[in-house]
């Protein structure tokens, strides 16, 4: 978005502004520490006079993020890059998913005996 900002000469307080938006927080969206709500998201694409869709397919859109076939490092690497809230989610839903599989394994080691 900051780009699309520089493009139409406009500065982050004069978006915020068209937006009704406190300055700071738009700042915090624009910087990446904030995740806005898709009517945010909708607003300032109208704001910068741009399509939603243009918002995400830039140069570093989210079109190219895919993390499965990226080697382990590039995974935990990836991870660090989220707030801690968003780590937890992540290390909860492999936690569940290593509970499911020793779960699976135990039960089936029980039905051999």
């Amino acid at each position: 978005m900051q780009d699309h900002c520089h493009t139409k000469g406009l500065s982050q307080k004069e978006v915020a502004l068209s937006l009704g938006m406190n300055p700071s927080q738009y700042s915090k969206i624009e910087n990446g520490k904030v995740d806005p709500q898709c009517s945010s998201i909708e607003k300032i694409a109208n704001a910068l006079g741009i399509s939603l869709a243009d918002i995400f397919t830039e140069e570093n859109s989210l079109k190219d993020i895919n993390s499965i076939d990226k080697s382990i490092i590039e995974k935990v690497q990836l991870i660090e890059q989220l707030d801690d809230k968003q780590k937890e989610s992540i290390f909860s839903i492999i936690d569940m998913a290593i509970y499911n599989l020793k779960l699976k394994q135990t039960l089936s080691n029980a039905l051999n005996l």
